[in-house]
């Protein structure tokens, strides 16, 4: 019954997210149509047969069976010279009959559409929620980077750099990334005082977590304080009967302040079989407990050799130290930069895709989009509008490609006609429609078997 309960839930959810992208999709064919003078015979939210109908003034507005996809019916869509029809409408009207800036706009608007419900999103996620920022305390120095060798230590509080303050550690992390490898000056704050301090960065690679891409950054070897906390506990594990809870946030283990979730890892690593106090805060109180990490043989990635690590059965995460909102201008600035840089990521995803650099079983479908939803919905509001922001520029990037049957393909033609001064004949549009379907068609099966194997869906018929 359960499961049953969860079902329906996470299909309703699917069925919320990709209504709304589709209502505002098709919203934007629909109102540039009308502000354009063109007639529209049928709004539809849904493809298959109609659940629900109402007319208005012009148009039937219709609510039906199938919510993966809809449609806006113009008055006129083809030339009634090509269609060899009477007219039974003004041909004032007629989609076909505008001009060619009048129709590109029309079929352009429904993917923009998506695009602005994108910036809205974030804009509003940005506003309400804002984004985790950590105070510009430094937390792990690594032996022979720039920042130990500058005299940087674990705990200082970093208050100015290159002469401006400093108020979280993405200013830090900004001023490195504008520096060139240029000597930074920094004033750092700590027990015994303000020192000021002059460190080089050093290029250093890292790879993409998403293409798994090398990139280069200006680093100098030290990070921020974050602060490990304890997300989940195992049964029966060592930090079950240690006491541990999750939420605990991590304080000091073995006697000496953790800065990163890192150095408690360390610390559970290397010392298998051994017991050491960790101190936790939980619910205003700070708690003293006693750990003993359980024995467990593991081989060296660079060498192969079998060595013993300790392991506590834990999850550890970051402690997320306050969330700052952003303004109503900056949170729509940020709104058009993060769409711009997920679109950049979708175009990037996929050229990859065709040119084979990733996988095409990644290609998802209906079930993944509704799984990832619900589990979204579960993380919180605002994770769930994010993930449908991500959506809504998908949506828009794939309805642009130029394959028939597409928004895309539509603007694509237009292109054509605007070169040779005439729309192509309606049988090629016809054929390249038709082709386009298939394509469509092929590709959304294929997606739905990928969903299913990922899910398993096939174990019944071994």
């Amino acid at each position: 019954m359960t499961v049953t309960v969860d079902v329906l839930v996470m299909v309703l959810r699917f069925i919320v997210v990709i209504g709304v992208l589709i209502l505002v999709h098709e919203l934007g064919h629909f109102f540039v149509a009308r502000l354009t003078g063109v007639g529209v015979e049928r709004f539809s939210i849904g493809f298959g047969p109609v659940l629900v109908r109402w007319r208005g003034r012009e148009t039937e507005y219709c609510l039906s069976l199938i919510p993966m996809g809809g449609y806006v019916k113009m008055m006129g869509e083809e030339s009634p010279i090509e269609g060899g029809e009477a007219m039974p409408y003004d041909p004032k009207k007629a989609f076909a009959l505008k001009p060619l800036w009048a129709r590109f706009l029309i079929v352009f608007a429904g993917p923009g559409m998506n695009f602005v419900l994108a910036v809205a999103i974030f804009a509003v996620v940005f506003a309400t929620f804002g984004r985790p920022v950590w105070p510009a305390v430094v937390g792990r120095v690594l032996d022979g980077s720039p920042a130990a060798a500058a005299g940087i230590r674990s705990g200082d509080t970093v208050v100015e750099v290159n002469g401006r303050r400093v108020s979280y550690w993405e200013d830090l992390e900004r001023t490195l990334a504008d520096s060139g490898g240029r000597p930074v000056t920094a004033r750092v704050k700590r027990a015994d005082g303000e020192q000021t301090v002059t460190v080089t960065p050093r290029r250093k690679t890292v790879i993409d977590p998403i293409f798994g891409e090398r990139r280069e950054v200006w680093d100098i070897g030290a990070g921020p304080h974050l602060i490990p906390q304890i997300s989940s506990v195992l049964a029966d594990s060592p930090a079950q009967r240690a006491g541990l809870q999750p939420g605990d946030v991590v304080l000091a283990v073995a006697g000496q302040p953790v800065y990163t979730p890192e150095d408690l890892v360390e610390v559970i690593r290397t010392r298998p079989g051994r017991p050491f106090p960790i101190t936790v805060e939980r619910g205003g109180r700070t708690l003293t407990l006693t750990v003993t990490p359980r024995a467990v043989p593991e081989k060296a990635p660079a060498t192969g050799q079998e060595t013993t690590v300790g392991k506590i059965d834990a999850h550890i995460a970051t402690k997320s130290v306050r969330f700052e909102p952003y303004g109503p201008v900056d949170a729509v600035e940020h709104g058009v930069v993060r769409t711009w840089d997920v679109t950049g990521l979708t175009l990037k995803g996929l050229w990859k895709l065709v040119s084979r650099q990733i996988d095409s079983s990644n290609i998802g479908g209906p079930i993944q989009i509704a799984t990832e939803a619900g589990r979204q919905a579960k993380e919180g509001l605002g994770p769930l509008a994010i993930f449908t922001a991500f959506i809504s520029v998908n949506l828009a990037v794939l309805n642009l490609l130029p394959v028939p049957m597409l928004d895309g393909g539509h603007l694509f033609f237009f292109v054509i006609e605007a070169i040779l001064g005439r729309p192509l004949s309606l049988k090629k549009r016809e054929a390249a429609q038709q082709l386009g379907f298939v394509l469509l068609m092929l590709l959304m099966v294929y997606a739905l078997y990928n969903d299913l194997v990922r899910i398993d869906a096939f174990k019944f018929f071994r």
